[in-house]
């Protein structure tokens, strides 16, 4: 297995990736092609590969605010026939790693869709498998859609002494997905 970084756009690359994008997140839930390449050309985003003989088994987008400590895990996809084997784990253990090599990020965040419903449930387990916490019971609804979303943290370093907020780190991801809606 290859794992690839990457912080330019690679039309080869995102060809392989895109259907795991799509699958995993649906139409309603994905960035555009066009806004994905203008946040990799404007240093917001890096897309983070699994590969397999050329095939994508998994792919991550994360991304940080200009001179940021948090590093947010936008997007992380296993494909589908794959899943359930410990690949995502495995892949997200290698991002991990990897901010912790940049040095500049403190900790990771991912928002998680927290409806009461079984999907819901397993992806907060998974994350908690992974090491993150919910940070506090605070959810939040964006205007394009009926999901609530709870922030949950992963510490790279020591605990800050103040503890973090939800609203806070959720309205920090927020700030994340308007400025990477914008086009250069």
């Amino acid at each position: 297995m290859e794992f690839i970084t990457t912080h330019q756009w690679d039309a080869d690359l995102w060809q392989k990736t895109r259907d795991i994008y799509n699958v995993a997140f649906g139409e309603h839930a994905t960035k555009p092609e066009r806004i994905i390449r203008n946040m990799l050309a404007r240093g917001l985003s890096t897309l983070h590969v699994l590969m397999e003989n050329d095939m994508v088994l998994a792919m991550a987008l994360t991304g940080s605010m200009p001179n940021s400590s948090v590093l947010l895990l936008d997007y992380l996809a296993v494909r589908k026939n794959m899943r359930g084997h410990g690949i995502g784990k495995d892949f997200f253990d290698y991002i991990k790693e990897w901010a912790r090599a940049q040095h500049q990020y403190n900790r990771i965040l991912v928002e998680v869709e927290c409806d009461d419903i079984p999907e819901n449930h397993a992806r907060i387990h998974f994350w908690e498998r992974c090491g993150f916490h919910l940070l506090d019971d605070y959810k939040h609804c964006y205007k394009w859609g009926p999901q609530h979303y709870m922030a949950m943290v992963l510490y790279l370093k020591s605990k800050p002494s103040t503890p973090l907020k939800g609203k806070d780190c959720l309205m920090y991801m927020a700030s994340f997905h308007k400025e990477s809606y914008k086009l250069n």
